[in-house]
């Protein structure tokens, strides 16, 4: 089934250009199922081709899913439109008395900065708690994966000698997670980042498994039960030239930049990249949305409730 986004959001035309269905509000209401509730809070200075990126893996999956874009409250962008905020953005001092079934929290680069320097720490962690009494399933990227496995476990992160930057192969730990149905024993993923967490700094005790891997660039994906949350340390969601465009400015701002490694054919910039990832993208976020719809209850109020946590449940309204 399709994604429902709004109908003027730059996204439905790129998805739609893809053949991804994209589904107007009058058709929604007519199916007999509660479309999952999912909430993007887009801390990425391009908004359009992130929320792009994530409304197609979203939009992929055979549910009807509704999206909601939230940004941080007082903050606000110096790269994205005024009115594209206005129109298609919810603050999250607006959503923060409603319930979902899942949410999602992007990176953003402030990798560098110590977590309580970001101006909007204080708003965040108090999201990430909020996902906790509010949110059924939550999957936090790159940065934010760092940020919420600081606040609710302590762990540091550590900066790079160099930035981890290319597709790298990553190994998978725990092949019976259900959200690695179908995964490849090895699979390769887009890094891009500066700072790193590890596993030798997880606590003991408190239910984090490490699902995947890398030799190269240390831990991917990480189950976080207590918190209902997936983390997820790097980034499936690129699109192929995502990285090229990352390398690209870089240059163009001269600054001191390694080629992405296993990325150009040959490590040759002039030569179109392939994309090895997209099929383990979309796997990845259908296993999420289908351990969401397996659990979530139907009542959205009782969403976050420990009572919830883990029994199978249906969205759909006999």
């Amino acid at each position: 089934m399709p994604i429902k986004i709004p109908d003027g959001l730059p996204a439905r035309r790129t998805l739609e250009a893809e053949g991804v269905t994209v589904m107007n509000e009058t058709d929604a209401i007519r199916q007999d199922i509660r479309p999952l509730r999912i909430g993007l809070l887009n801390l990425m200075p391009d908004k359009i081709r992130t929320e792009t990126q994530f409304a197609r893996l979203i939009g992929a999956t055979p549910l009807q899913v509704e999206l909601t874009l939230v940004r941080i409250t007082d903050h606000v962008s110096r790269h994205t439109a005024a009115d594209h905020m206005a129109t298609f953005y919810r603050p999250w001092s607006d959503v923060k008395t409603e319930k979902f079934d899942g949410f999602i929290v992007t990176g953003a680069p402030v990798e560098l900065l110590p977590f309580d320097s970001i101006t909007y720490w204080d708003e965040l962690t108090d999201i990430f708690d909020w996902t906790r009494t509010h949110v059924h399933r939550c999957l936090t990227i790159c940065w934010a994966a760092q940020a919420a496995v600081h606040h609710f476990h302590g762990m540091p992160k550590h900066t790079l000698p160099q930035k981890a930057f290319g597709v790298f192969r990553h190994r998978v730990l725990v092949p019976t997670s259900p959200y690695l149905r179908g995964f490849s024993d090895r699979f390769p993923t887009p890094v891009s980042r500066r700072t790193s967490m590890l596993s030798a700094d997880i606590p003991a005790g408190r239910g984090l498994s490490v699902l995947a891997e890398g030799e190269e660039t240390g831990l991917c994906l990480v189950d976080d039960p207590e918190n209902r949350t997936l983390h997820m340390f790097d980034h499936l969601e690129y699109e192929t030239a995502t990285l090229a465009a990352e390398y690209t400015r870089d240059v163009a701002a001269g600054k001191t930049i390694a080629i992405p490694k296993n990325y150009f054919p040959d490590d040759d910039p002039s030569r179109p990249p392939e994309n090895r990832w997209r099929s383990h993208a979309h796997l990845l976020f259908a296993n999420w949305i289908a351990e969401i719809y397996r659990t979530t209850p139907f009542d959205v109020a009782t969403i976050g409730q420990d009572a919830t946590i883990g029994q199978d449940a249906t969205v759909r309204s006999d």
